[in-house]
């Protein structure tokens, strides 16, 4: 078994569900935990060659990859490692719909083909937002579990899970999530509901 290294890719990172799926991650397989900052990024680069498994850990924003990732990915490019690990992919978005993170996922498949990069597997959550604070954390929990032997064990697949709910009380749900979200920072709902988001 080789050494695998989780790179948190949320902007949010210390503070992120990325951080949380990570650990749910070497709560069942031992590795490297590190967050990408703006500084860190020859840092990173460096110490990529040394594992045989590289997890990029992240949340989907706008259809595809944050730009924290976005900006390490290109600085790994010009800084390719003489020993390209396996990259695997941990994705989760606040859409019901796991699939919904398809797009991401193709990027960082696409980077890998680009740059020879071995593609390994990928774990896509939906609802991943909410799932882990709610009875659907053992999906979660269970996914990773799952995802986690693959990359461990070199049998690279695919996963996928998400809330078992209906569309409309998943809806219904995240709207009442949201609006009391909104009071607590003093916003109402008829502000967020605004395309405007700075006072002019």
């Amino acid at each position: 078994m080789g050494r695998i290294l989780i790179l948190n890719g949320s902007p949010r990172a210390p503070k992120s569900n990325s951080k949380r799926y990570a650990q749910l991650f070497l709560d069942c397989r031992r590795g490297d935990y590190l967050e990408i900052t703006r500084s860190n990024h020859q840092q990173l680069c460096a110490q990529v060659g040394a594992y045989s498994d590289l997890v990029l850990a992240f949340p989907l924003y706008a259809d595809g990859l944050p730009v924290t990732l976005l900006h390490f990915l290109k600085a790994l490019e010009a800084h390719l490692p003489a020993h390209k690990p396996t990259v695997s992919v941990l994705i989760n978005c606040g859409f019901l719909e796991y699939g919904q993170n398809d797009i991401a996922v193709e990027m960082v498949a696409l980077f890998c083909r680009q740059n020879g990069f071995p593609f390994g597997s990928v774990l896509k959550i939906g609802s991943g937002e909410a799932i882990l604070d709610t009875p659907f954390r053992f999906l979660a929990a269970g996914a990773v579990k799952k995802f986690a032997k693959s990359v461990a064990a070199g049998r690279y697949a695919s996963f996928h899970t998400a809330m078992p709910l209906p569309k409309s009380l998943f809806l219904k749900a995240s709207a009442a999530y949201w609006t009391e979200y909104g009071k607590k920072n003093g916003i109402s709902e008829a502000e967020m509901r605004t395309m405007q988001i700075e006072s002019s």
